[in-house]
């Protein structure tokens, strides 16, 4: 550990932190563009052996951003879809941005730094940055924006300059330093522990805008909304607010450990998805059979079919999502972990008007609405399991092989589970997790 990484985790103030000098290199879970090919054939594309845990160089700050020194991180779907290198490789997204300004070009590198999610302390701020300064715990979006495009002030989704940060772009969150824009940062929640603040902003975010936000289906009171996979890391957070906002949550889940986790959580349905007879990552032959059984299983517990179906499993449940919601209902999708390419019988769509949403993260506004809902307890984190920075690709792994529960967080500089609250009061006050 370098000498800035040592007084941040020491607690150095802000003096100290910026006349410490900035290390050439850093320790960072990273992807080779030489194992792109590596995985042809095999089955088991396993992430673990693509991921590696090693240096990179420093990269030079541009104006607008910050360098976090990162005291912990969490595994996302994303990054087993970057070390797979499916869909596509994420160096080809490398390459295409680097294409864009000389700033851009830092991130074109035959190394690729993944991770979306980080907690941590800024040391560095560049020259155009004005509402942030060394010293400063924060919490890093996801969402990687171009402010001069004019959508992006719109809705920071809607720009064409949008990027999913450690995904497409580098220097993620899965090392001891990452390279964020000022305008990913939102203060680091005092009574949440560096893993805790730091397993939130994508799964949080990305639920929130699909369930809450006006560009999502717009949840209300009353309404039953079906959570596919309602123990994973989007799930737990879409159960929460489901249940917060005064609407009824039936979870989707694949085991009896799963069940009673999202039953903890608040949902006040559980349904194994083997009892539907939906078994693996296929699609079923035919969406409606289980559609079917899934619409009776829910009316016998709630006496409606649901308004709203939360979706981001994909090709395996899309055709029962779009079969199975109400008249006038929505589907709405942020993602297809079993599969890009979704087959469903389009007349339950366009005669019974209903509604497929597509949903990409959240944008800065929506971030700060979930932090504020972290803030007064309404909404708690999800972290069940927390690896060290060198296990990163067990952590990921176990995403990969879906027997994880809720999110799975990674301590990069934090030298243990339990540090960062600065208000232990709140902590008392508000709820903690299930």
């Amino acid at each position: 550990m370098d000498a800035l990484a040592q007084a941040v985790v020491a607690g150095a103030d802000r003096t100290e932190l910026a006349h410490l000098p900035t290390p050439g290199h850093y320790t960072a879970a990273h992807l080779r563009a030489e194992d792109v090919d590596s995985f042809a054939g095999v089955a088991d594309k396993d992430v673990r052996k693509s991921i590696h845990l090693g240096d990179v160089p420093m990269p030079e700050l541009a104006p607008n951003e910050v360098l976090v020194a990162v005291m912990a991180s969490g595994i996302n779907y994303n990054t087993v879809w970057s070390a797979m290198f499916e869909p596509v490789p994420t160096f080809s997204f490398l390459r295409h941005f680097g294409r864009q300004d000389r700033w851009a070009a830092r991130h074109d590198q035959p190394f690729h730094v993944i991770g979306s999610d980080a907690s941590g302390v800024v040391v560095r701020a560049g020259s155009g940055v004005r509402r942030w300064q060394v010293g400063d715990q924060v919490v890093v979006s996801p969402v990687y924006v171009d402010e001069e495009d004019p959508a992006t002030h719109a809705d920071g989704m809607l720009g064409n300059g949008m990027l999913a940060w450690g995904f497409e772009t580098n220097y993620g969150a899965l090392a001891h330093y990452a390279v964020a824009r000022a305008s990913q940062l939102l203060p680091k929640p005092a009574h949440l522990t560096w893993e805790e603040a730091a397993s939130n902003p994508l799964c949080a975010g990305t639920a929130y805008r699909m369930l809450v936000s006006d560009r999502g289906a717009r949840m209300t009171q009353g309404d039953v909304v079906l959570i596919w996979g309602a123990a994973g890391g989007l799930g737990a957070y879409a159960v929460q607010l489901v249940r917060n906002g005064g609407g009824i949550a039936v979870g989707v889940v694949s085991s009896e450990r799963k069940a009673e986790y999202a039953r903890r959580l608040g949902c006040h349905v559980v349904i194994n998805r083997e009892e539907i007879g939906l078994t693996g990552s296929e699609a079923p032959a035919d969406p409606s059979v289980v559609g079917k059984r899934l619409g009776k299983r829910i009316r016998a517990a709630t006496g409606e079919d649901p308004h709203i179906v939360f979706e981001h499993v994909g090709r395996a449940t899309f055709g029962v999502s779009v079969f199975v919601v109400r008249r006038g209902g929505a589907v709405v999708t942020c993602g297809s972990s079993t599969g890009y390419r979704h087959e469903f019988d389009n007349r339950y769509l366009w005669m019974r008007l209903k509604r497929v949403i597509g949903s990409h993260g959240s944008n800065l506004h929506e971030q700060a609405a979930v932090h504020r809902l972290l803030d007064l307890g309404h909404l708690a984190p999800a972290l069940t399991e927390t690896y060290p920075l060198t296990d990163t690709a067990e952590a990921a792994r176990l995403v990969q092989s879906n027997t994880h529960l809720g999110k799975v967080g990674v301590l990069s500089l934090a030298p243990a589970p339990g540090l960062g609250v600065t208000d232990p009061v709140r902590r008392e006050l508000v709820a903690r997790p299930a």
